[in-house]
């Protein structure tokens, strides 16, 4: 039999079977992936299922092939990544200026991730009724300024106080998979709390002393959106690695940058110092944001120390 993984809980995972939920687990044969994988399945993952003899458990004998997914760094293991799930239609990523403040270089790098891989990806910012003064006002400038032109969706909302806060993400949610990521702290649980209520996912005040978020999701889950779809909830990301993005790859993962390629005057050109370079050019007329071309810069040379 055949279904979709909606939670993973380290060694065990619950996969939905029509409308009967299973746990199951992992046959041994796949837990050497030469993926160096630190979670060969992920939510959102297709799977052929076991039952057990007389057992009401399962086990996963084989994986789909994925459409798609967000992977990144492991946090644990050198050379080794993480699927932060699969089979996207979109993913939305919740950012606040501050309690946590949300980097313009962390939205850059789980852009790419996204971008890898054509999920179209939505920037929520978070919290909008806590922002105040013109350190507020220039970050959200900037939000506005550098990721709207370049296609993506910016959405301001207070996931705790938004009255019509259902109303608003209705028509992006409707018979789609979509991602919610970000870091620990920026509302994501009390996001889905309000979308999908019967998820009830716990939520925590941000700790006074770090100004970081306290984890609230331990574990990847999939919750159903009423009238189709649904939302995948992730722990909170402290970090955001690119992973397997080889140096001559990355400026297609940078939109502003995609439409230039090939035109400078070196095929193989990294955009950096070369000589006839057109991405470096149209940094310097003002049609690539130079903030967007550091983040590019950024991690082109942490891919190099990587290595």
């Amino acid at each position: 039999m055949e279904g979709r993984v909606i939670k993973s809980t380290g060694s065990w995972y619950v996969v939905q079977v029509g409308e009967e939920f299973i746990a199951a687990r992992l046959k041994g044969k796949f837990k050497q992936s030469e993926l160096k994988l630190t979670n060969p399945i992920a939510v959102g993952d297709w799977v052929t299922l076991e039952k057990e003899q007389n057992q009401e458990t399962a086990v996963i004998s084989d994986i789909h092939p994925r459409e798609n997914y967000v992977i990144r760094k492991s946090t644990r293991k050198q050379h080794f990544s993480h699927i932060i799930a699969s089979n996207l239609d979109q993913a939305m990523l919740v950012i606040t200026m501050k309690n946590p403040r949300t980097s313009l270089g962390f939205i850059d790098r789980f852009l790419v991730s996204t971008e890898s891989f054509r999920i179209p990806a939505i920037l929520v910012v978070n919290k909008v009724d806590l922002m105040e003064g013109e350190d507020a006002e220039d970050w959200l400038l900037d939000i506005h300024e550098i990721y709207k032109p370049l296609g993506y969706q910016v959405m301001e909302v207070s996931a705790l106080n938004d009255e019509d806060l259902i109303q608003k993400f209705k028509p992006f949610l409707q018979g789609k998979s979509t991602l919610i990521a970000g870091h620990s702290g920026v509302g994501k649980s009390t996001l889905l709390n309000r979308l999908v209520p019967k998820a009830a996912q716990s939520t925590k005040e941000i700790s006074n002393y770090s100004a970081k978020g306290v984890h609230t999701t331990t574990f990847a889950e999939l919750f159903p959106v009423e009238g189709g779809g649904d939302l995948i909830d992730t722990p909170g990301i402290k970090e955001f690695g690119i992973l397997d993005v080889d140096d001559f790859e990355l400026s297609h993962y940078f939109p502003e940058m995609r439409k230039y390629l090939g035109e400078c005057k070196y095929n193989n050109c990294q955009h950096v110092n070369e000589p006839g370079c057109v991405v470096r050019e149209k940094v310097e007329e003002g049609y690539i944001h130079p903030y967007r071309y550091q983040s590019y810069l950024n991690i082109l040379n942490e891919e190099d120390s990587y290595r």
